[in-house]
């Protein structure tokens, strides 16, 4: 074969995908999620403190707007089901739909929601032992900011096919359909939400007598009574935004090297998040701004070392 030749069978040739072809001890991840160019929410929030745990992580991006819907105005799009599956379509015909995780946050519709059911059964279809790491993102604090009728999809389609579901408290209600007003509320629409398909449950924050929680569930074996802990999480006298994408990543990324030890992932888990929210409050106030005024943005690249190397300092509580 003649250089030529050569150059021409390189040009025609795909090089392999490195993340398949030596992948990483970790995982490789698909996150569904919004993006924004300013800030950190959705994808922002999740896929580079992912990559610090060291997941090969592909975004698709459910909207792209220019900043968060807290700020008096925003511009950008809206992926919908079709356009979402054509991305999928051109990675199957690449051979590059194997995935060890799935990821996925908010949604806010329920054909896309529908669509992303459709990418589950897919990418089973070529991983089954595809983890799906689903946060119901839904509403707080008793309100929905998702068309009602997303909560029965959820409750009905995507808690069955769910690895595991990190719902806030207000969430987990809305799953179970009781109220959570005790631990042991919390505990018991955990066991609801294991009988219904996820072997992992974290209600990542439930507000109870004026302390705040982390409700974790872990069922090793479908029948088996789960192992269950708590956390109690600091009350920080602010609001952030992209908390809980940056939780459940997370939780993704640390309960997938302690695969038996869901309490260890999230003491980890907590730890980091904590961390950085106080990084956070510290900056904006060094910064010369009051942060109870609005909602602050997190310093995310700012905390690489307690995102990759978390001191712990929230320890789980394991119930009896």
């Amino acid at each position: 074969m003649d250089r030529f030749q050569l150059k021409d069978l390189r040009t025609t040739m795909a090089p392999p995908i490195l993340s398949l072809a030596l992948p990483s001890e970790t995982g490789r991840v698909l996150s569904i999620q919004s993006h924004t160019i300013q800030g950190y929410v959705g994808n922002k929030s999740a896929v580079f403190p992912l990559q610090l745990l060291g997941y090969d992580v592909d975004p698709i991006m459910s909207v792209q707007f220019s900043n968060h819907t807290g700020y008096p105005t925003f511009k950008g799009q809206v992926l919908n089901g079709k356009q979402l599956w054509e991305l999928i379509e051109g990675l199957e015909a690449n051979n590059l739909l194997y995935y060890t995780h799935l990821l996925t946050g908010y949604i806010g519709s329920v054909s896309f929601l529908n669509t992303v059911l459709e990418v589950v059964s897919k990418l089973r279809s070529v991983n089954p032992a595809l983890t799906y790491v689903c946060d119901p993102v839904m509403g707080d604090e008793g309100k929905l900011y998702v068309p009602p009728e997303l909560v029965s999809v959820y409750r009905e389609k995507v808690v069955p096919v769910a690895s595991m579901l990190t719902p806030n408290q207000f969430e987990a209600e809305q799953l179970t359909g009781f109220r959570i007003a005790s631990e042991q509320d919390g505990r018991e629409a955990c066991r609801h939400l294991h009988a219904a398909g996820p072997s992992k449950v974290v209600i990542t924050s439930i507000s109870i007598d004026g302390n705040l929680l982390l409700i974790g569930s872990h069922q090793k074996e479908k029948g088996q009574s789960p192992v269950q802990f708590k956390i109690v999480i600091p009350k920080i006298p602010a609001y952030f935004t992209g908390t809980g994408d940056l939780m459940t990543a997370l939780l993704l990324g640390w309960s997938n090297k302690y695969p038996n030890n869901l309490d260890k992932a999230a003491e980890l888990a907590v730890s980091s998040l904590q961390a950085v929210l106080s990084r956070t409050l510290k900056d904006y106030e060094k910064a010369g701004y009051d942060p109870q005024t609005s909602s602050l943005e997190i310093r995310l690249i700012q905390s690489q070392d307690d995102i990759r190397n978390p001191e712990i300092k929230y320890t789980a509580h394991l119930y009896d």
